[in-house]
């Protein structure tokens, strides 16, 4: 039976649609294999860093702070700073050791002595309960998942006490010292440290601002850097996982390279993780 014109223009019609269709087919199927052929070339995430807080009793309620240079040298080097409100429970902590690619310990007021087995010195001024606990806890934790990780000041004390250490409660009566450590010293590294590799010197002159000073060493800790007066001014994880501690405020200091250089080393440890994690 012959078609009429209708029925052929009919047949027509389905053949072009479904030439259409493949050709649309082809055509998404293009766009999704570049869309996936550039996803390996995509820029990586800026590293996610936390910044633990400093808790104050000033007001009812209290009150989480903490001095916007640690943000903005965590920012300034490539990485996104997350300020940790110091909230104890368990579940959020756990998240913060999950979630988030590094850490920066910052400094504030003395750790209670009785952590480390000894009694107050009448120039110690300790932090509030609610800090302690959220701090030790979550250094802990964080020591034991292995991730990059920077401590100034308070955060390198905390971090040897956490792990076993003790410290010198008062340096001016304990030590009886020239050297200021409330202002700018110098200090001598050890050549074959992370420290010296990582500033390019085995000497630094740095902006300090405390009292107390690492005594008896944590476990898995290692001395790398001290003052003229023997003062402890650096620590570093010898397990090979990056741990760098320093006792000045490196976020503080006028020479920017030294900054960038000790917070830019977090930074990168952090994305160089990333990039070795499946």
């Amino acid at each position: 039976m012959k078609k009429t014109g209708f029925l052929e223009q009919m047949d027509m019609m389905t053949v072009n649609k479904q030439k259409t269709n493949k050709i649309l087919l082809l055509f998404v199927l293009v766009i999704l294999s570049a869309s996936f052929g550039c996803r390996s070339t995509r820029t990586p995430a800026r590293p996610l860093i936390g910044i633990t807080s400093v808790y104050r009793t000033d007001y009812k309620s209290g009150t989480t702070s903490v001095n916007f240079a640690y943000v903005k040298a965590v920012a300034e080097t490539g990485g996104t700073p997350l300020v940790l409100p110091t909230i104890s429970e368990e579940e959020i902590m756990r998240r913060y050791v999950d979630q988030l690619d590094g850490l920066v310990l910052v400094g504030g007021a003395d750790i209670p002595p009785s952590a480390y087995g000894q009694k107050p010195h009448e120039t110690v001024k300790v932090m509030p309960n609610q800090r302690y606990n959220f701090d030790s806890k979550l250094i802990s934790l964080w020591l034991a998942k292995g991730k990059p990780i920077l401590g100034v000041c308070l955060g390198m004390q905390f971090t040897n006490v956490v792990s076993g250490g003790t410290l010198i409660q008062d340096i001016p009566s304990q030590v009886g010292t020239n050297i200021r450590h409330r202002g700018y010293h110098q200090v001598k590294i050890d050549p074959k440290s992370s420290l010296a590799k990582i500033l390019g010197s085995d000497q630094a002159y740095v902006y300090s601002n405390h009292h107390q000073a690492v005594k008896d060493v944590g476990k898995n800790l290692k001395v790398i850097a001290r003052s003229e007066d023997g003062v402890v001014e650096a620590l570093e994880r010898i397990n090979g996982k990056f741990g760098l501690f320093v006792q000045w405020h490196p976020e503080a200091t006028d020479n920017p390279d030294h900054r960038k250089a000790i917070y830019g080393a977090l930074v990168q440890a952090c994305a160089v993780r990333n990039k070795k994690s499946p």
